[in-house]
């Protein structure tokens, strides 16, 4: 059994890979931003989200932006070994390393989501896992409007404003801009990371993941306002 969702949102950034300082969104959402979403409302090692369909309702626009950020990042490491041995603080100054970046934002957004999860084979609770189970949770979820963290759309500041768990999608709705068959070029469809979301140590109380992964893309059409995952093949995935 899948799920049909309604979501809307003030902004959104579904960054381009090949723009390497300047943020800059695709023109629609990227399958691994959606399944990001839906991890905030629900996930568990022995589930993973497919995407099936995505609607986009309101024309596309951008706006620009400027925004104060960090060059560096504060290293993880060094934190750590200050804890444990007192050497020298990592600490960071933001009024030393403060820079203004661009960022060309989407604007105004509002998606129909169509996904189901599929079992992965791990006992996330130590007990038996079922298909009822989570889907039982992830519709109470979806209906009340719960979450354990924020949903965002492509980035952390760029917060879901709803989402609503609808029977069936309002195809009318959609704006004449999306109509017609529309190539939306090449695109990311996700990340494939070669510790396959298994903890290298074996150890769920306290994992350790590999950052290793090979980048996945597909070349999606928008066919009057809906781009159906589900034809591309989903290479290596």
């Amino acid at each position: 059994m899948g799920f049909k969702i309604m979501v809307t949102g003030d902004f959104a950034c579904f960054t381009r890979p090949e723009m390497k300082v300047e943020r800059v969104s695709y023109d629609v959402p990227t399958p691994s931003a959606i399944e990001g979403m839906l991890k905030c409302i629900y996930w568990k090692p022995s589930i993973k989200y497919i995407v099936d369909k995505i609607i986009v309702y309101n024309p596309i626009r951008f706006i620009n932006i400027r925004r104060n950020e960090l060059k560096e990042k504060t290293n993880f490491q060094a934190v750590k070994k200050q804890m444990k041995d007192g050497s020298k603080s990592p600490e960071q100054f933001a009024s030393e390393l403060r820079t203004q970046r661009g960022g060309m934002l989407l604007r105004d957004v509002k998606y129909g989501i169509e996904f189901h999860f599929e079992l992965t084979g791990i006992k996330s609770d130590g007990g038996k896992e079922t298909d009822g189970k989570h889907l039982g949770i992830i519709e109470r979820r979806l209906s009340k409007g719960k979450h354990f963290r924020q949903p965002y759309l492509g980035c952390r500041e760029f917060s879901v404003r709803r989402v609503e768990l609808v029977d069936e999608f309002d195809y009318s709705t959609i704006s004449n801009e999306n109509k017609g068959d529309i190539d939306l070029g090449f695109m990311l469809y996700g990340l494939n990371f070669k510790d396959k979301g298994l903890p290298l140590n074996n150890d769920w109380d306290n994992p350790v993941f590999s950052d290793d992964a090979d980048p996945v893309f597909y070349r999606p059409h928008m066919v009057n306002g809906v781009i159906d995952v589900q034809k591309y093949k989903r290479v290596g995935r």
